[in-house]
């Protein structure tokens, strides 16, 4: 009798706790919570990086500082899940948030004191603190919500923190507007960063972690019990070898691999200060857009789950083959050698072309990381193994920007790199097809569960059974 109140008592709690979307411990609210995390702190690191060189005119301390950055983000990218497995949301997060407040510091520093020694710690520093974050927030956007509507919450994900971008490149705009050209944005402006990234640092004390998330029917995300560093540090080595991992590979290290290209190359040498900073308002907002649109394909446009990934994957393929057509022709007319005679500013006439261009590359970022994210959480179900899935792919993705970093800072010719962007996004779109074939199944279970899911012996089911009528 003990054990029948029991479960009745455990029935009425969850059905107590699912009534509005809007509670606490529902996923909707956890994942816009992560949201707003990111939006107040990579999300400003991305309205700063967006401005080419972190708003300052010699890009070599912050190509060396971001190459720090990826270079640590690398490893601690892919440590992070483990971490985040053992240690909790709270710490986790809490700790990657406050090396962005550091990072933003340092550029104010450098405003006075252009000695890149402290810029280049902080960006190392920072790829320690977003590997956690990243990896944290892999496993909240893809364990939190139903297996049925993670394209509608990674939309929902990407949105809230690319707002982080847009707001973040207002900043600079108006704090800017009136100086065309200038040795660096103002102080005001990375102070004002650091503002953001402080209250992000502290709204990360609000998520919850997932055995305490309960989803709309009444189900727990997991009932996780935080793990041991010798289980992790087996885990994590074992991902090298996951097939499933190697096959995501070329997209993880293309997706962040263009964005020194497109900072650096195309909205800092085109465009003058201020009209950068309005330039990463609609990049980022464009991001909305990309995000939302994918989101709705991978889960409403097809009953089966495989095809949706199909039709999605070549969504983007074909709308990135296009936007990367555009950017070659954008390119081909100006080089190191051959810059531009006059930076554009948003009241020339000849502005249009490349802000297009510029915004047609936000919209494909978001719907090409939104893509590859949706796969990753379609491969499992629980934090645990999603958040090494997500760390992996972090990691990777921070090894390939630390090479393009460097590739910049080398004077690599623009050219080359645009070929070299389209090249690798180009190649992950049939081996992501590839793996939805074989990894994807349609009745919303991975390949993973389907395997070690095993029929219970009918004397524990008998034992069980007898245990709860006591």
């Amino acid at each position: 009798m003990g054990a029948e109140v029991e479960v009745k008592d455990e029935e009425s709690i969850t059905k107590l706790s699912t009534k509005s979307r809007f509670r606490y411990n529902s996923p909707f609210v956890q994942v816009s919570l992560i949201g707003l995390v990111c939006f107040c702190c990579p999300g400003m690191f991305n309205a700063l990086s967006g401005m080419g060189g972190g708003g300052q005119v010699n890009r070599t301390a912050t190509n060396n500082a971001n190459t720090a950055l990826y270079t640590t983000f690398a490893v601690f990218g892919i440590l992070g899940g483990g971490i985040y497995n053992i240690l909790g949301p709270h710490l986790t997060l809490a700790a990657g948030c406050s090396t962005y407040v550091l990072y933003a510091g340092s550029l104010l520093y450098y405003n006075h004191q252009p000695h890149q020694g402290f810029v280049i710690i902080a960006g190392a520093l920072l790829g320690i603190g977003a590997g956690l974050l990243w990896a944290c927030e892999g496993a909240i956007m893809t364990s939190y919500p139903p297996p049925n509507r993670k394209g509608t919450y990674i939309s929902l994900f990407w949105s809230i923190f690319n707002m982080g971008g847009v707001i973040g490149g207002l900043v600079p705009f108006i704090l800017n507007y009136h100086r065309n050209e200038a040795a660096s944005v103002n102080d005001a402006t990375y102070i004002g960063f650091m503002c953001f990234m402080s209250a992000g640092t502290l709204l990360s004390f609000a998520i919850l972690p997932p055995n305490r998330v309960v989803r709309d029917d009444g189900t727990r995300c997991t009932d996780v019990k935080y793990s041991s560093v010798s289980k992790e540090a087996t885990e994590v080595l074992q991902l090298f070898t996951n097939w499933k991992m190697l096959l995501i590979v070329p997209a993880a290290w293309a997706s962040n691999f263009f964005y020194t290209y497109q900072f650096n190359n195309v909205n800092a040498v085109l465009f003058n200060l201020r009209t950068r900073g309005l330039n990463n308002v609609f990049y980022w907002g464009a991001q909305m857009l990309g995000s939302i649109g994918i989101g709705y394909i991978l889960d409403f446009s097809f009953q089966s789950r495989r095809m949706r990934g199909f039709v999605g994957i070549s969504v983007v393929a074909l709308l990135g083959t296009a936007i990367w057509g555009g950017g070659l022709a954008n390119q081909l007319p100006y080089s190191h050698d051959r810059p531009q005679s006059e930076k554009l500013d948003f009241k020339d006439s000849s502005f249009a072309g490349p802000f297009v261009l510029y915004f047609s590359y936000g919209l494909l970022d978001a719907m090409f990381q939104s893509m590859v994210y949706w796969v990753i959480g379609a491969l499992a179900d629980d934090s645990q193994t999603l958040s090494r899935y997500s760390g992996f792919y972090k990691g990777v993705q921070s090894a390939g920007a630390a090479v393009a970093w460097q590739v910049d800072t080398h004077k690599v010719p623009f050219l080359s790199q645009l070929i070299v962007n389209w090249s690798l996004t180009t190649i992950s779109y049939p081996l992501l097809v590839l793996l939805v074939m074989l990894a994807v199944k349609d009745d919303n279970k991975t390949e993973d569960e389907i395997v070690n899911e095993a029929p219970v012996p009918s004397s524990n089911k008998d034992i069980n059974s007898t245990a709860i009528s006591t």
